[in-house]
């Protein structure tokens, strides 16, 4: 449940769907915490149990930081809020109004999931008081004891999406935004990662700058949310990867655009593209193996891709 990585984080499995999918990180330095990415609400226990083991007093929480109000980053901020109640909230600008009054935010979630399952995933969500709400400009920085935190937006998965840069560690708390490679995806050998172009915000010419602002920092270390540290050479390698995914999902995109059954073409598209990368990458894992593990995420870029396509068309009439 909890990996000390150095340099005073902790990665912590949020639980979220199941083990080694989504990781949410706490900093300590010199007395003051923060929390980056907050999880869901049944991540809350997880990360009071932690501070309580590194003796540790709530009030020493100063920052809850969640990289985009996408819920599985930022489900649980308003019940960390709570028992946290020193800390302060910083968010995108984009991101705020929806942690300060959540509603559209779960309706919209609850038109994607349905409402028994968005229930099952999230439960309740509660907003933030606007006056513990630290809105975050590009280039912006917080301090931890000191510790610099940089802010800059990286739009291309989502538009109120921004990473954390942390100095001390040289290392990027990158969001959705270095992609997704979970523990599964590493072998002895190799690694792999995938875009993530879930909906509604997906924009595959913004991910690559976005992109290019991370990689411009010449990082030692990459924190994903989903899942776990990355560090040394094999960062720019899967940069490399990750690059040639959205512009293979841009590719994709338009060479579909007319595609009768659209959404299902572009699926069954990015489903061989995925597949094929990742049984390179991991010559043991079977095509079944890696069906399993990516269909999930396969699904929502299918379907991200598909309203990018649609958000196209409109502004071009």
């Amino acid at each position: 449940m909890y990996q000390d990585l150095g340099n005073g984080i902790t990665c912590i499995d949020t639980g979220f769907v199941r083990d080694n999918l989504a990781a949410c990180y706490l900093m300590v330095e010199d007395g003051e915490v923060a929390i980056i990415e907050s999880g869901t609400n049944s991540t809350v226990p997880r990360i009071r149990q932690l501070v309580a083991e590194k003796a540790l007093l709530s009030e020493q929480v100063k920052y809850i930081i969640p990289t985009h109000v996408h819920l599985d980053h930022a489900g649980g901020v308003g019940r960390l809020m709570e028992v946290f109640p020193k800390a302060t909230l910083v968010v995108h600008p984009r991101g705020a109004r929806h942690m300060i009054d959540p509603a559209k935010l779960i309706a919209g979630a609850k038109v994607v999931y349905g409402e028994k399952r968005f229930n099952t995933l999230y439960g309740d969500i509660i907003g933030v008081p606007e006056e513990r709400v630290l809105v975050a400009e590009d280039g912006d920085s917080v301090f931890l004891a000191g510790r610099k935190l940089e802010i800059r937006h990286t739009p291309g998965h989502a538009e109120h999406h921004f990473c954390v840069w942390d100095e001390n560690s040289r290392g990027w708390f990158s969001g959705d935004n270095f992609g997704i490679s979970y523990q599964e995806m590493e072998g002895p050998e190799d690694r792999y990662v995938i875009a993530t172009s879930t909906p509604v915000q997906f924009d595959p010419n913004k991910y690559l700058r976005s992109l290019d602002t991370l990689m411009s920092y010449q990082p030692a270390r990459i924190y994903l949310t989903h899942f776990g540290m990355l560090e040394g050479a094999e960062i720019v390698k899967l940069a490399n990867t990750l690059r040639k995914g959205v512009e293979e999902y841009h590719s994709i995109g338009l060479r579909l655009k007319d595609a009768e059954n659209r959404e299902k073409a572009i699926r069954e598209a990015i489903t061989e593209y995925e597949v094929f990368g990742l049984r390179q990458a991991l010559p043991f894992m079977t095509k079944e193996q890696a069906l399993e593990l990516l269909s999930d995420d396969i699904l929502l870029n299918a379907q991200g891709i598909n309203v990018w396509l649609e958000r196209m068309n409109r502004n071009s009439s």
